[in-house]
């Protein structure tokens, strides 16, 4: 070997040295970079990304997978997804979904064992309280097959009424949880006796019978059927044309009365469609899709027929015969024949009087009497006293 070959080794190896420990210390420095949020980042701190590498999955495509909104195979063709994301992502759905079918049977199991048995209680007076309640079922039912205790009531349900500043009181009804059918039974059976002096209405708690019917429009109307039809919370913008449209499949329409205003022409919220008979009116009522005009529920109801309505004439009587039984020494006049008024006389006009026949103020007081206002000597005699 030559001179220049032995000095070129050294210093080729010193200088790879000092590469090396420039890199260590680099690494060092943006390591402690990353580990401190506090400290803003420099130009010299730069992190290496590799783009052709592997991705994980992101939160925003775990939830498109879970909505069903996209597939695995559509995100690997656009990213390379790392196949250990993945798997963490089955494992937490898995996870998830073990989680909420025990939290189901938990519940299911929980309603199967308290099943309520609950009972309907009406026409309570005002003043009723939930104690009176017990106390009323407990001695009623005390010599009967299925006595009751306070440990039978699960829950007593009593409303109370809103009141600003004054005696609470009850809205007039409560509700009663029991554990065994029997004792439901045992309760309703007490039905029509007196709490307070009220006629008690006891029921099981899920029966609805009796109560009306809030889909029927029919029964709900407070009209009879006729073959108007009042149609109510129409928009301002509504047209007759509208109308005529959305219930021309109910009927034969005569004609649409929409009540406007003056000033705009525009429609107050509510009109009159008019058929031609009953049954269109009914079709209107009975067919859920004409309840909703651009997306606002419709207020409908029979409306009042007037060529119905029938008016009572009052029963004529003869003036003259009315006043003859009236006046004293009179007789009644005859009213087989038809008595012909004979017309009555012009009055003269007399400007002096009024329209009631009295006398105008300003000719009543001109010739009223007036006190003399001259000096006039006295006349008594003067007294006088020792």
């Amino acid at each position: 070997m030559t001179e220049s070959e032995t000095v070129v080794k050294p210093v080729v190896e010193n200088s790879e040295k000092v590469q090396q420990d420039d890199n260590v210390q680099q690494d060092e420095k943006v390591q402690q970079a990353l580990a401190d949020p506090t400290k803003k980042r420099k130009a010299e701190d730069e992190i290496e990304i590799d783009l052709a590498g592997q991705m994980p999955l992101s939160k925003k495509q775990k939830r498109l997978l879970r909505r069903g909104k996209i597939t695995l195979e559509e995100l690997n063709k656009k990213f390379n997804i790392d196949p250990s994301s993945v798997e963490e992502f089955h494992k937490e759905t898995a996870e998830k979904e073990n989680k909420k079918s025990e939290t189901d049977e938990n519940t299911e199991k929980k309603k199967e064992k308290v099943k309520k048995y609950g009972v309907w209680v009406g026409n309570l007076s005002f003043d009723t309280t939930k104690e009176e309640v017990m106390r009323y079922i407990i001695g009623k039912t005390k010599d009967t097959e299925f006595e009751l205790k306070e440990e039978d009531f699960l829950r007593v349900n009593l409303p109370l009424a809103k009141n600003d500043g004054k005696k609470i009181k009850n809205k007039g009804f409560c509700y009663i949880d029991f554990a065994k059918p029997e004792h439901m039974d045992a309760v309703i059976k007490l039905s029509e006796t007196q709490l307070n002096g009220r006629n008690l209405l006891i029921k099981d708690s899920k029966s609805y019978d009796g109560r009306p019917d809030k889909t029927d429009l029919i029964s709900m109307s407070k009209n009879p059927p006729s073959r108007i039809l009042f149609v109510g919370n129409l928009s301002f913008d509504t047209t007759d044309e509208l109308l005529r449209k959305h219930f021309q499949h109910c009927g034969e329409i005569i004609k649409i009365r929409m009540a406007t205003f003056q000033d705009s022409g525009k429609c107050k919220g509510f009109a009159f469609v008019d058929f031609k008979n009953e049954e269109g009116a009914t079709n209107a009522l009975k067919d859920k899709t004409c309840r909703k005009i651009a997306g606002r529920p419709l207020r409908m109801e029979f409306g009042e027929d007037r060529s119905k309505r029938q008016v009572r004439k009052r029963p004529e009587t003869d003036t003259r015969e009315r006043k003859s039984f009236d006046l004293p020494n009179t007789q009644p006049v005859a009213t087989s024949r038809p008595q012909i008024s004979e017309p009555r006389k012009p009055r003269a006009h007399r400007p002096h009087v009024e329209s009631n026949n009295r006398v105008k103020s300003s000719i009543a007081l001109k010739s009223a009497q007036r006190a003399s206002a001259a000096i006039v000597e006295s006349q008594g005699k003067k007294t006088t006293f020792d």
